[in-house]
């Protein structure tokens, strides 16, 4: 039998440039025998939720890193024995990693199992569970109590304490979620539960001790919140009396920033048209008893969003760029349809690829796809790169319009209102119709007013009359 060796798989640049990326969720423990292609690992980057499959054949050695731990594009995270011998060899369980930033509260950003981020106003399934570490026949499972006891007394002003091994505080998923609501760093909290565990009543306590007033002898004694008590590089929520803190990191982070940069880099200008979208919503009801469109999904979006690409096919210039490095207006001749999301990690805009050469079934059957990989929170970076102009839904959520920001390197973004019986002068009298207020946000740089109302009357027009997306195909 050949001796076994060790390889170390690193976090690998699952984006364009990206430089670092937040271990969600681990699919294995040491001792477990993975196989080439067997996904081992979930992680956030700035820009999605990915899955990291392993490269060979072997018995995991190691996990690196917690869950909840960002690092840096290129620095190992797990070791995996592999070889004849990678079987027979010891394995170590979940040692805990030296470095300070390795030591985190993985419950607090973790994308929760269950809930399910979707498409801008089709509802969030707001439940909540999470897989609790395996326990290793070797792994100290003692350890977690007098480590967080230690963390206590250091913050409560008893001395410094004295070095301890972190474990990963043991907590039902339904307690690790309390925690989470109330902005409980676990590793805080004193369990009282049988072997170490944590219960609801001991955050509960926790909550207290923190909300509790200073003693007025010992003002400094007392700290005022119940902040992570170490560096950690997965930064969590937390409370103070009258706030709550959450870190700014991830996608909301990558977000914040493009926004910025877009706003104040590109000149914004929006214009509104309501429209008589009656006959758009018959020919939706219409549309779902056909049988091309059978088990597909058939709503106002996907009309809305073919009326854009005809609307972009009368009107080319309104697809384009602007490249300021080389001075010039780059005209795309093609379409990749962004289609707004919101998600518990942020919002995400992916892309229907080619958009403009798909026929009105083929384009609901992109549509339905794109929302169940959003559900999933399976979105790639691939999927959301080299978009072109996008939509915004924002009228599931009853609201009228918006005055929504380009996506950095978009030309225009298209804003869909709440759709509302309205009286409406229909035929020289005033009847209930179903209406709708658009708004088109484009680049002044490169669309010219003309141009961005010439392409939002198109829309109008379409929604209008449907039959128009017949006679100017």
């Amino acid at each position: 039998m050949t001796e076994a060796s060790v390889r170390e798989f690193k976090m690998p640049d699952v984006g364009e440039g990206l430089t670092e990326a937040e271990i969600l969720k681990w699919y294995v423990q040491p001792g477990d025998t993975v196989t080439d292609g067997q996904v081992v690992c979930e992680v956030e980057t700035a820009k999605a939720a990915v899955e990291l499959p392993i490269p060979y054949d072997g018995v995991v050695r190691e996990l690196h890193f917690p869950e909840g731990t960002t690092v840096d594009v290129g620095t190992s995270i797990i070791a995996v024995a592999v070889g004849d011998g990678a079987a027979a060899e010891p394995v170590r369980e979940a040692e805990a990693p030296a470095a300070p930033e390795a030591e985190a509260a993985p419950e607090a950003e973790a994308a929760p199992e269950g809930r399910q981020p979707v498409l801008v106003g089709y509802g969030v399934a707001t439940s909540s569970t999470r897989r609790r570490p395996r326990k290793g026949t070797q792994a100290p499972v003692q350890a977690a109590p007098p480590a967080a006891a230690a963390i206590q007394a250091e913050m409560n002003g008893h001395g410094p304490a004295a070095p301890v091994t972190r474990e990963r505080p043991l907590a039902k998923p339904p307690v690790r979620k309390l925690a989470k609501d109330l902005g409980v760093d676990l590793a805080t909290v004193t369990p009282t539960g049988p072997d170490g565990i944590i219960t609801r009543e001991d955050v509960h306590a926790a909550v207290t001790a923190a909300q509790a007033p200073e003693p007025p002898a010992a003002p400094a004694a007392q700290a005022p919140a119940p902040a992570p008590a170490a560096p950690s590089s997965a930064p969590v929520s937390y409370d103070t009396a009258r706030e709550t803190r959450v870190p700014v990191k991830g996608v909301r982070k990558a977000t914040a920033a493009a926004m910025v940069g877009s706003a104040f880099t590109a000149p914004h200008v929006t214009e509104f048209v309501t429209v008589d979208v009656t006959r758009t919503m018959k020919l939706v009801e219409e549309l779902k008893q056909d049988k091309e469109f059978a088990g597909l999904r058939v709503n106002p979006l996907l009309l809305i969003a073919k009326a854009l690409l005809v609307a972009i096919r009368r009107n080319p210039d309104i697809n384009a760029s602007w490249d300021e490095a080389a001075q010039e207006i780059v005209v795309k001749h093609y379409v990749n349809l962004g289609i707004a999301a919101a998600t518990p990690r942020g919002l995400i805009v992916p892309n229907i690829k080619d958009a403009h050469a798909k026929t009105l079934p083929q384009l609901a059957e992109s549509l339905g796809e794109l929302v169940s990989t959003a559900r999933e929170g399976k979105t790639s970076p691939a999927a959301m790169q080299g978009g072109t102009v996008t939509i915004t839904n924002v009228g599931v959520f009853g609201v009228d319009t918006g005055t929504p920001i380009l996506n950095p390197g978009e030309s225009a973004i298209l804003a869909v209102g709440a759709i509302k019986l309205q009286p409406w002068v229909h035929k020289g009298k005033v009847k209930p119709r179903q209406v709708t207020t658009l708004a088109l946000s484009f680049d002044h740089r490169l669309v010219d007013g003309e141009l961005g109302s010439k392409v939002l009357a198109d829309v109008a027009a379409i929604l209008e009359q449907p039959k128009r997306l017949l006679t100017w195909a």
